[in-house]
C-alpha cells in the first residue's frame, strides 16, 4: 500500500504519516526531506513555491512511494497528485488532513525548528483544491489522533474491495 498524508503546512501531516504507518507496519517518508536547499531556502524566506519548483521535488515524492510505505506532501493541487500517483506507478491513497486556518496557524506559531513560517499559510489554502471522496480521505484534524487513524484504516481497509 502507497499513501500520502496530504494537507497545508501545519495540518499534522508528519505526526498522523508516522502514526499511520507504525500502525499499518509500513516505512514513513518524510516529504519535507526530498525539497532541494533552494526550496526550502525560498520558503523559509517567506516566499511561496511555484510550480516550476515544485515539479522536481514531486518526481522525487513519486519515485519515493515506488515502494510500499505512507509519506508526508502537501500534495495541494489535483495536478501534483496526479504527477504523484503517475510517477509512482498508479495506486495511491490520498488522505487529506483539513482543517481550520486557524487552528493550523496556532498549532504552526506553537512548533519549533521548521522552515515554514506562518505567513505562508495563506498561500497554502490558495493552493489548496481540496480532493472529493472520490481522490481521497478526508479527515477532520480537531478529532484525536486515534479517532483518526481508526477512520483513516477503515476507510483504507475498504478501498481495497
Amino acid at each position: 500500500m502507497r499513501i500520502v498524508v496530504m494537507g497545508v503546512s501545519g495540518c499534522g501531516k508528519s505526526s498522523f504519516g508516522e502514526a499511520l504507518a507504525a500502525r499499518l507496519g509500513l516505512p514513513y517518508y518524510e516529504g519535507d526531506a526530498l525539497h532541494s536547499a533552494s526550496n526550502v531556502e525560498k520558503m523559509r524566506s517567506g516566499v511561496p513555491l511555484t510550480d516550476e519548483d515544485r515539479w522536481p521535488w514531486l518526481d522525487r515524492v513519486a519515485a519515493t512511494l515506488s515502494m510500499p510505505g505512507v509519506l508526508s506532501c502537501s500534495a495541494l493541487k489535483r495536478a501534483y497528485r496526479t504527477r504523484i500517483r503517475d510517477g509512482a506507478g498508479g495506486l495511491v491513497r490520498f488522505v487529506h488532513l483539513a482543517g481550520d486556518k486557524a487552528v493550523i496557524a496556532e498549532r504552526m506559531a506553537a512548533r519549533s525548528g521548521h522552515y515554514m513560517p506562518t505567513s505562508l499559510l495563506d498561500s497554502q489554502f490558495a493552493t489548496l483544491e481540496a480532493p472529493g471522496a472520490d481522490e481521497a480521505i478526508t479527515l477532520d484534524i480537531v478529532k484525536p489522533v486515534d479517532e483518526l487513524l481508526d477512520e483513516a484504516i477503515i476507510a483504507l481497509e475498504g478501498m481495497r474491495s
